[in-house]
């Protein structure tokens, strides 16, 4: 029995969000009474309302619903993204109701269950999507919590039974030491969120501290050259699971997989890019390791079919191509550059980029100019607070100025504009690739010019 078998509400602060709205469909799928509150409408807080959830977006004790104002049936979930002087949260909190962020919730239902988490700071979506897709088509019984929208499920959360559960596990805030997981991996362990570590060293050793939680080493998973103590992965490099003999044929990688007791021949793959190669190698090895038999592996691999805004096509025609992509760092970014430049060399790349955080613009100013410059033309948004307040000269203009010192020569190929603009420069560009990039709300714009491009080209 959980700590939720009593509960008949659950109340999200943020229910919104990506990971949020995964465990608000978990808890409608319990038959519990859900309701929450959010910033402003969107596809995701829609989609809840149809399947049953009551939403306010207005930040006042009295747009919570009655039945969630008593404390004795109704639980508090809540995502630090939300400022904490929020009015809703600070009446919960006076009113001593139960209140647990996203990532403890988690944790206590992780304990009920065969816990499968993925942590690193780049790939965990794709990795998660990738490893739930699999599990479910080798017939396994999993409940899926994903940082994406997959597009074989058109949903962040996936429910087949209670043996296993698939989790994303978040470093930020040091989140992931809330889970309680039995098999895990970490896909990388570049610096990010230094607004809550102070500096690379302290992020590593919290991951450090997270592959401790599982304490059979062969069930843990880490990128090759880590410093950390488990089963190794890599991409045409020696490593106990191992992707070698990589080559394109007709737009799909193929592969062999090493692993420590077999090894599969011939598996293909579609995501274009090194990095959800990569992804794909770790997927799969969790599956191993979890059980998964292997022979439905490789045409549950191939019939995968990516992750929303995870290098999504919404164009992909000979003369114009639109790309949607959630990259928001720079090893994101130069990941993308190294997938697009695969796929087409010879073709001209325009990138509108709209930053994410004050704090990790500022943070990785130099990082961000460096691949961003790599493309054609470069089209930046305004920088996407999210929960951050401005900070004085931290600015897109800055990283504009940035990448034109780079660029030299073709720093006219460098602007800063509002999102009303991004049409009229999407026209008047002639690079055949055209990518549009961020963490922020940049991917409801991507309709809008999806539309244009195949209304005037």
């Amino acid at each position: 029995m959980n700590k939720f078998s009593n509960i008949s509400n659950v109340y999200f602060i943020g229910i919104g969000g990506i990971g949020m709205s995964a465990l608000a469909r978990y808890f409608l799928l319990q038959g519990k009474q859900v309701a929450g509150y959010d910033k402003t409408p969107s596809v995701i807080t829609k989609a809840l309302q149809k399947e049953g959830a009551t939403i306010s977006f207005k930040d006042d004790v009295s747009s919570i619903p009655e039945a969630f104002t008593n404390k004795e049936t109704t639980h508090i979930v809540f995502t630090p993204a939300v400022p904490l002087e929020n009015t809703i949260y600070s009446w919960f909190k006076e009113q001593q109701f139960n209140i647990n962020k996203r990532a403890e919730v988690l944790g206590m239902l992780s304990k009920n269950t065969t816990c499968l988490a993925v942590a690193g700071t780049h790939g965990k979506t794709t990795t998660s999507a990738i490893l739930s897709h699999l599990l479910v088509q080798c017939g396994m019984k999993i409940t899926a919590f994903l940082g994406g929208i997959s597009e074989n499920y058109q949903s962040n959360f996936i429910y087949t039974g209670n043996d296993l559960m698939v989790v994303e596990a978040d470093e930020f805030d040091r989140s992931f030491l809330q889970l309680q997981p039995d098999i895990a991996c970490v896909t990388s362990m570049d610096a990010d969120h230094l607004d809550v570590y102070q500096k690379l060293s302290e992020m590593e050793e919290t991951f450090k501290e997270f592959s401790n939680l599982i304490s059979d080493k062969n069930k843990f998973l880490h990128k090759k050259n880590l410093p950390l103590n488990g089963k190794t992965v890599a991409v045409n490099e020696n490593a106990d699971f191992a992707a070698v003999n990589t080559r394109m044929e007709e737009g799909h990688y193929v592969f062999d997989l090493i692993t420590p007791t077999q090894t599969l021949k011939k598996l293909r793959f579609a995501l274009p890019g090194q990095h959800n190669l990569f992804n794909a190698v770790t997927a799969l090895g969790m599956a191993i390791v979890a059980g998964s038999p292997t022979h439905c592996l490789p045409k549950a691999l191939y019939d995968f079919k990516g992750v929303q805004r995870r290098f999504s096509y919404k164009i992909k025609s000979p003369k114009n191509i639109l790309i949607d992509d959630y990259a928001h760092h720079p090893t994101e970014i130069n990941a993308l550059f190294q997938a697009v430049t695969e796929m087409y060399a010879n073709k001209k790349k325009l990138i509108v980029f709209q930053p994410h955080l004050y704090s990790r613009t500022r943070d990785f100013i130099d990082g961000f100019a460096q691949s961003l410059s790599q493309f054609n033309e470069v089209l930046l948004l305004e920088i996407y607070p999210a929960r951050e307040k401005p900070i004085t000269g931290i600015t897109s203009q800055w990283l504009s100025e940035k990448i034109k010192k780079i660029k030299n020569k073709n720093a006219q190929a460098v602007k800063v504009i509002a999102k009303e603009e991004i049409s009229r420069y999407i026209k008047q560009s002639d690079c055949e690739v055209k990518l549009m990039v961020g963490a922020g709300d940049i991917g409801e714009e991507v309709e809008k010019i999806k539309q244009l491009i195949n209304n005037n080209f």
